[in-house]
Order: structure tokens, then C-alpha cells, then sequence
């Protein structure tokens, strides 16, 4: 049965004003007009879709941008209704379960980041540019779309600008033109990708990029810190190598790091990429972590996707332990000492989050990324490194490009464990209490990565 004309089908739990479960995006197709001084957005967007069920509406999240047109299949105008955070489109014509079907939506306006309960979050004016940091609900300030973490689509976005300005967005650049003193650039996405983790940077950038690397890395920064970035930056191709041999492939064609003017309260991981704040790079490796960090989203949260937000401890729980792998692999600590460290600390703080379903308020908490990182350090410790590394290697080949639930990786885990893992899994995800971490001498075998059998 399809729901009732005009009711909301929130698709995400912990935003539910976010998604329709109704229907999946295969494809977003987004022409961009943008002017810097005026900060005014001019855009057409085309997704293709297919219904889930049927749909007698079809319901996109978009904030703050107005909509002068509507065409579904190629109708010169189909019926179309905004309200705050929505736009409803209302078909000729039910379309049935299991049928495509191909939108393009015109739209205009001013993009704003909007107000969350995790802060302000989309697209947002720089002082000379623009940044995109989607995370969790931010894509609808700049295009309608399906906002759910677990819609993950194609994409190609065309970007014009001043001249002057370098765009960066999600993709790879395939074309860029000037006209008329303004630059267009063309951005082919053929990796599925969740909406939060499309972005768009503009500024006045420098580019550099790797050439021996194993995975290019490319970075694009204000001339004035050059240096900064370098020097910074210079760890990131031994970081992917060890990586890589502790996680499986990297995931994608290549590494993109945005560097911006400006101070950003945070780092932000997207697809491929990652943008970080002036104030992030001070060039003696002061936030070294937060590199290892969102190089590790690469394969836990932009690869490996999540079903929905009340899994995020799969995402920040192993980025987070990324952090303590580099740290060890560069000599700076080992693995074991950071995590009894975040254990003492974890014990002084309140004991009142349940890491398997946080809930909305508390999802970006830090304990969720540090008691994250401790069960995946307990599930280490109890499986040795050498079905330890084999799982996180199995998990990373058997969901490349998809979504996952906690339940996916407990069942993944099960199967490479010597004796039942339910008590811990348990104890860690589904009780308040912190539990204790296992002897450090319960570890077995090398840090190599080795598959398990």
C-alpha cells in the first residue's frame, strides 16, 4: 500500500524529516551557476529514479532554494509543492513499484548552511570561496535530492564560476571550458555515493599532486601556505601505504585534499576526499591524527557506507583506530598504550551512551568515536592480529561501495573467531557501563596484515 497524498516518509531515524524510503536515486545530474559575489546559486538538477513502492508523489529534501520547474518523463510541467526542508512532486499518473523514472528540477536561490541539531552544516559562504561539509543532512542546501545515508547514486557536476576561482567537487574533472570570463568544470562521479559526502570547494587554490605514489594524491591550497601544506601533508602516501596493507585496496582512483583560507571548527571527510581549515595545518604535524583519521573514512564510511546514522560507530570507531595504527607505525605510540590511555579517560566521563544505537543527540559525540575505537581494540585483542587484520580486510572486500549494519559486522566477525563473540559485542555496544579492555598479552601474531582462512 502507498502511503497517503502529502504524508512524509522519513527515511533516516535520527533525521527524520530526511529521505523517503519510497523511492532510491540511481543518478544526479547537477548544473551548477554560481555567482561569488552575490553568493547566488542558478541550478537545473536531473536524477534518475526508480520507485520502491508505488508512488503517487515523489518527495526530495531541499532547503532554502526555490523551485521555478518540474519535469518528470519529459512532461513540460508536472505539479510540484515546497515546504520547509521538502519539495513534493505529484506525478500525472501513479508510477508503479519497480519503475525508472527521470526528473529535472529548476531552482535558484541564495545557499545557506542550515541549522541542525549537530550545528550548521551544507553549503556556506568563505570569506573569498565556498565550502560544502554535508555531514549529516547539509546536501539539500545545495541540490534536491534523496538524503539518506543509505541512497548512495552516480553523479556529474558541472560548475560555473568566476574565472578566477578553482571548483573542486565530487569526481573526477572530465571537461572544463571559459566563456565570457567565467570557467566551467565537469565532474563525472561513477562510484556510488551517499549524498553527505558530495561537496563542492571553491577558492583561490594552488594545485599540487603526487607522482610516485601508489594512489595520487592531489591537494589544493592558498598560495600563502605552501609550506604548511607540504610539510603536513608530506606523511599521506606512507599513511595510505599502511593503510592499505592493514585495511585491503584503496578504494578509489585517487586522494583529495582541500586546504581552506579560512578556520574550520573541524576536518570533514567526502567522497575521495577531504577538506581541511587553515588552522588544521600548521605545518609541524600538529593534527596528524585527524589526517590518519579521515584518510581512513576513505574505506570505513565512504566505501563501506552505513545503512543508517545509528551505526556511526562503524565509521568513526575504526577511523578512530586508524589514528593509533599510524601512530604506531610512525613510532609515536603503540596501539596498545593510546587505548588503555582512552580507556582511563572514557572511565571518568559519564557512562550513559549506548554505542550500538546512540540516538540523534549524542551520534557525534566523541565517546562514540573513542569507545568505538576500544571495542574494535577489544576485538583485536581477542582474535589476534592475524584474524583481526583478515576480517577488516574481508569486510572492506565484500561491501565496496554498498552499506552495512553493526549486525553485518558482528555476523562477518563470528565467522573468523575462534570461540563466540555475542558477550563481548555485547557488553561493548548494547550496555552503558564501559566494559574493561582484554590482557594486552591476548594479542597474537604480527601487525602484517594477514588474511585469515
Amino acid at each position: 500500500m502507498s502511503p497517503s497524498k502529502g504524508a512524509p516518509r522519513g527515511g533516516e531515524p535520527y533525521a527524520p524529516g530526511s529521505g523517503d524510503l519510497a523511492w532510491s536515486a540511481r543518478h544526479y545530474d547537477l548544473e551548477l551557476q554560481y555567482r561569488m559575489a552575490s553568493n547566488r546559486l542558478d541550478a537545473v538538477a536531473r536524477i534518475s529514479g526508480r520507485a520502491a513502492h508505488e508512488l503517487t508523489e515523489i518527495s526530495l529534501d531541499l532547503v532554502g532554494l526555490r523551485v521555478s520547474k518540474v519535469s518528470l518523463d519529459g512532461e513540460r510541467r508536472t505539479a510540484h509543492a515546497q515546504r520547509p526542508g521538502r519539495l513534493v512532486v505529484r506525478p500525472s499518473a501513479p508510477i508503479a513499484a519497480g519503475q525508472a523514472f527521470e526528473l529535472e528540477i529548476a531552482y535558484a536561490g541564495t545557499p545557506a548552511p542550515r541549522r541542525t541539531p549537530w550545528g550548521l552544516v551544507g553549503w556556506e559562504e568563505l570569506e573569498d570561496g565556498a565550502i560544502v561539509a554535508s555531514q549529516p543532512t547539509g546536501a539539500p542546501t545545495w541540490y534536491p535530492c534523496n538524503d539518506r545515508p543509505s541512497d548512495k547514486a552516480t553523479y556529474r557536476i558541472r560548475v560555473t564560476t568566476e574565472q578566477g576561482y578553482r571548483v573542486v567537487a565530487t569526481g573526477a574533472l572530465i571537461e572544463e571550458s571559459t566563456r565570457s570570463g567565467r570557467k566551467t568544470r565537469t565532474f563525472e562521479c561513477r562510484t556510488p555515493a551517499a549524498t553527505y559526502l558530495t561537496t563542492v570547494q571553491i577558492g583561490r587554490y594552488m594545485r599540487s599532486a603526487t607522482t610516485d605514489a601508489q594512489v595520487p594524491v592531489i591537494a589544493y591550497y592558498p598560495a600563502a601556505l605552501e609550506h604548511r601544506v607540504r610539510a603536513d601533508l608530506d606523511p599521506l602516501p606512507r599513511m595510505l601505504a599502511c593503510f592499505v596493507e592493514r585495511f585491503g585496496p584503496y578504494p578509489f582512483d585517487d586522494y583529495t585534499v582541500v586546504v581552506t583560507a579560512d578556520d574550520l571548527e573541524i576536518p570533514l571527510e567526502s567522497l575521495a576526499g577531504a577538506v581541511f581549515g587553515a588552522n588544521l595545518i600548521d605545518g609541524r604535524g600538529g593534527e596528524e591524527r585527524l589526517i590518519a583519521h579521515e584518510l581512513a573514512h576513505q574505506w570505513f564510511g565512504n566505501s563501506v557506507g552505513l545503512a543508517g546514522w545509528q551505526h556511526i560507530w562503524l565509521n568513526e570507531g575504526l577511523a578512530c583506530y586508524a589514528e593509533w595504527l599510524w601512530a604506531e607505525a610512525a613510532g609515536t605510540g603503540t596501539t596498545d598504550a593510546l587505548a588503555r590511555e582512552h580507556h582511563q579517560r572514557l572511565r571518568r566521563l559519564p557512562q550513559d551512551l549506548v554505542l550500538g544505537d546512540p540516538g540523534p543527540t549524542l551520534m557525534f559525540d566523541d565517546r562514540v568515536y573513542k569507545r568505538g575505537a576500544l571495542l574494535v581494540h577489544a576485538l583485536r585483542l581477542t582474535l589476534g592480529d592475524v584474524r583481526f587484520f583478515g576480517l577488516l580486510h574481508d569486510w572492506t572486500a565484500l561491501h565496496p561501495h554498498s552499506t552495512v549494519t553493526t549486525a553485518d559486522f558482528r555476523a562477518l566477525a563470528a565467522k573468523v573467531a575462534a570461540e563466540p563473540l555475542d558477550a563481548l559485542f555485547d557488553a561493548w555496544l548494547l550496555e552503558t557501563a564501559l566494559p574493561p579492555l582484554p590482557a594486552a598479552g591476548a594479542r597474537t601474531g604480527g601487525r602484517r596484515a594477514r588474511r585469515a582462512r
